[in-house]
């Protein structure tokens, strides 16, 4: 009999393939294809704005703070669990079975905390807007950057004038003689 060179016979070997081997399991296999298709394809990063470092942060819901409390009490009544995911279960576990009359408190304390931000928020994009209508466009990198940076420079080009013993005094940042 001639072998079959249609649809049916490819079918078969790709049947074939997607068997799991004895010696391997089916889950280092789906990690290994998983690798190749990474390897074929480059990295792509993704363009993310630069973070104000004035802008307000955003209140804790009512269950991070209740999570603040929670976790005082379980760390006094528990001092040998280390763990953060067991912190972070049992307090979900106890949020989940509080009544809501219960949750009343931490509720008003994060919504007071969230009318806090708004205030915040509103004289922050007012700042931003006045400062865009002015022209000014904030840089990128703090002035701290930019001083040390300015340091580097001075010390990275030296100047075309000879180093006198006056300018060293003046200048701790300048460099030193060298003798030729």
């Amino acid at each position: 009999m001639k072998p079959t060179r249609g649809k049916g016979a490819t079918n078969k070997v790709s049947k074939e393939a997607l068997k799991p081997v004895d010696d391997r399991k089916v889950g280092k296999r789906k990690a290994a294809i998983k690798a190749d298709k990474s390897s074929k394809k480059p990295a792509k990063k993704g363009k993310t704005a630069k973070k104000d470092p004035n802008k307000p942060k955003r209140p804790a819901s009512a269950f991070f703070v209740f999570l603040e409390e929670f976790r005082k009490t379980f760390k006094k009544e528990n001092p040998n669990v280390k763990a953060v995911s067991a912190v972070g279960k049992a307090g979900g576990e106890k949020w989940k079975s509080m009544s809501v009359a219960e949750k009343a408190p931490y509720e008003a304390k994060a919504a007071k905390k969230k009318s806090e931000y708004e205030k915040l928020m509103n004289a922050y994009n007012k700042k931003q807007e006045s400062m865009a209508d002015d022209g000014y466009v904030e840089s990128e990198r703090s002035k701290s950057e930019i001083n040390d940076d300015d340091e580097v420079s001075r010390l990275a080009v030296p100047s075309s004038e000879p180093i006198s013993k006056s300018s060293e005094a003046a200048s701790p940042l300048s460099y030193p003689p060298v003798a030729v």
